[in-house]
């Protein structure tokens, strides 16, 4: 379960204590039902300091813990990846500048590109009492995507949340726009079929831009999921607080975000990806566990992991939905599988 770092999370509630409860609760309401519309923004959606502290408070924790997420399977799958620099576009109050400097003690610039004047105010605030430095001193500029300017270098570029509020047309430009950086690439979108389908979209732009894919493909060819049949998505889970729980009306001490995402970086990047990734919660049975899992060969449903394989098996019941897996783990021969079918109809 994901936490937000301590520094963060008291900068964060004494912002929020600054409003009566009552009124944030309203404003996270009306920011809620404005995101789950799933249109893209035609005119500023936070329009004043309340709206400002509401969206921290609703939507910072799980920006953060999802980016977090993201960025924990891309130092898993390049370990000798230390980025020093870090854009974050269309950053809010900062979410991923605090994953990143989690992430990577080895960062020492960031700099987040946010239109709305009042986040850039409050993602300053909240990162100024931060223990690192690199959060501390960060850069906060008030802007938009210049697509006809040139990309800043950076080594990591983050964009979350933000690809589904640009006009449609301008997606692909945008996503070119960000690989100018030089870096590697990270977008992040809602974990519905339509965030799913930006994802699997920039990911094809960035493809074809001869960018290797980190996370969370196992492989650079094209996507074996088909919009509209299945998407790919993931979820983190992440604890509330109680001024959390209260704004958003949730009985639970937890959550779960549920995100879309893809990492890319220039050929030539040294990787340690898997062969596998898990795209479903694993069935566990008696004496097996069944997998949907994203090889490099594709699609594999129902891949069974018999109870005969030792660890193999153990490791299967101790797997989640996201996890990376290697192919050989799932092998298993026709009449252990025969074995298996037989006990499931029994």
């Amino acid at each position: 379960m994901a936490h937000l770092p301590d520094d963060l999370r008291t900068a964060l509630d004494h912002e929020l204590g600054r409003f009566p409860e009552s009124r944030l609760a309203q404003a996270v309401d009306k920011l809620s039902s404005r995101y789950r519309s799933g249109e893209a923004a035609t005119s500023p959606i936070l329009t004043s300091e309340l709206d400002v502290a509401a969206y921290a408070g609703y939507r910072m924790p799980a920006t953060y813990a999802a980016v977090s997420a993201v960025l924990g399977e891309v130092a898993a799958a390049a370990p000798a990846f230390a980025p020093r620099t870090l854009l974050d576009v269309g950053g809010g109050t900062g979410a991923a500048v605090w994953a990143a400097a989690r992430e990577w003690p080895s960062l020492e610039k960031c700099t987040v590109v946010e239109q709305v004047a009042g986040a850039v105010t409050l993602g300053r605030k909240l990162a100024a009492g931060a223990e690192h430095v690199a959060v501390r001193g960060a850069t906060w500029q008030r802007g938009l995507i210049e697509r006809s300017a040139p990309a800043p270098a950076a080594d990591l570029v983050t964009l979350s949340y933000v690809l589904g509020e640009l006009p449609e047309r301008t997606r692909d430009d945008v996503v070119r726009w960000l690989a100018g950086t030089g870096g590697a690439v990270a977008l992040i979108e809602p974990g519905t079929p339509a965030g799913f389908a930006r994802i699997r979209a920039a990911r094809d732009v960035l493809r074809g831009l001869g960018h290797t894919v980190l996370a969370p493909c196992p492989h650079d060819g094209e996507c074996p999921i088909t919009p509209g049949q299945d998407w790919c998505h993931f979820a983190a889970r992440l604890a509330r607080s109680g001024v959390h729980r209260r704004i958003k009306a949730g009985t639970l001490g937890f959550e779960d975000e549920k995100f879309s995402y893809v990492v890319s970086a220039p050929a030539g990047v040294t990787t340690d990806r898997p062969d596998a990734r898990i795209l479903r919660h694993p069935r566990k049975n008696k004496g097996f566990v069944q997998l949907d899992l994203c090889t490099v060969e594709g699609l594999a449903s129902g891949v069974t992991v018999s109870k005969r394989q030792g660890p193999r098996y153990r490791a299967a019941r101790d797997a989640d939905w996201g996890d990376a897996w290697t192919t050989e783990s799932t092998k298993t021969t026709e009449s252990t599988k025969a074995t298996e079918d037989k006990t499931t109809e029994g």
